[in-house]
């Protein structure tokens, strides 16, 4: 595996930890670690910035699929800042996926995450 592999992997490693984390505190941490201080998150649904907003997004995603975690579906690819993968948001009780999609990230210097463009593959109606 290559070091950029390893910094790619390591950075959506960190995404997850923010999409998945319990807590107010270790989500506002988790998304620290993961942004750099004007990281941005853009999808259909949503464009924030900064880690504040951010978080807010991603505890608005906990509170309309409560129950439900974020996980990787295949490999992470790069080249250069940027990296895409497939993710899935999944039961914890069923293990049913109805919302699924890719992303694209681009990476700062220090490897955090500067941008992330989300696409939606699979969402339910209403949500």
């Amino acid at each position: 595996m290559s070091v950029n592999t390893d910094r790619y992997e390591s950075a959506v490693a960190r995404y997850f930890e923010a999409w998945n984390a319990g807590t107010p505190e270790a989500l506002a941490k988790a998304v620290a670690a993961a942004w750099s201080v004007e990281g941005t998150y853009t999808d259909p649904l949503a464009t924030v910035t900064g880690h504040t907003e951010i978080a807010g997004l991603i505890a608005g995603a906990h509170e309309q699929f409560p129950g439900f975690a974020f996980r990787p579906l295949g490999a992470v690819d790069g080249h250069h800042n940027t990296a895409r993968f497939a993710w899935e948001l999944v039961s914890e009780a069923d293990g049913a996926a109805p919302v699924a999609g890719f992303d694209v990230i681009t990476l700062d210097g220090d490897g955090r995450i500067r941008s992330v463009l989300g696409f939606l593959d699979r969402v339910p109606a209403g949500a």
